[in-house]
């Protein structure tokens, strides 16, 4: 789902592609880490999870209305950014 406007992204403005893939990683490997803690240490990882998501889908945002990427092109990804934000809500309390 990122792989395309990723590239836009990173055409039109280097350094907000290297967030957003920074953001993406982290997710990913925060999610990963969470999974095998325990207690409040996996809520913490579940909350930098979240918060990486968040920051991902304001990348988006944010070239969206640079003018980097059309609004359709990032939809789908920024709907699974959201997504990942609600399932995690519950997790990270």
């Amino acid at each position: 789902m990122l792989r395309s406007p990723l590239a836009q992204i990173q055409r039109a403005n280097r350094s907000l592609g290297d967030q957003l893939v920074r953001a993406a990683s982290s997710v990913i490997l925060n999610l990963a880490e969470g999974s095998q803690r325990r207690g409040a240490d996996r809520a913490h990882f579940f909350r930098i999870a979240a918060g990486s998501a968040a920051e991902a889908q304001a990348a988006l945002e944010a070239a969206e209305a640079l003018g980097f990427v059309e609004a359709a092109e990032i939809a789908a990804a920024a709907d699974r950014f959201d997504q990942v934000v609600a399932m995690l809500r519950p997790q990270t309390r």
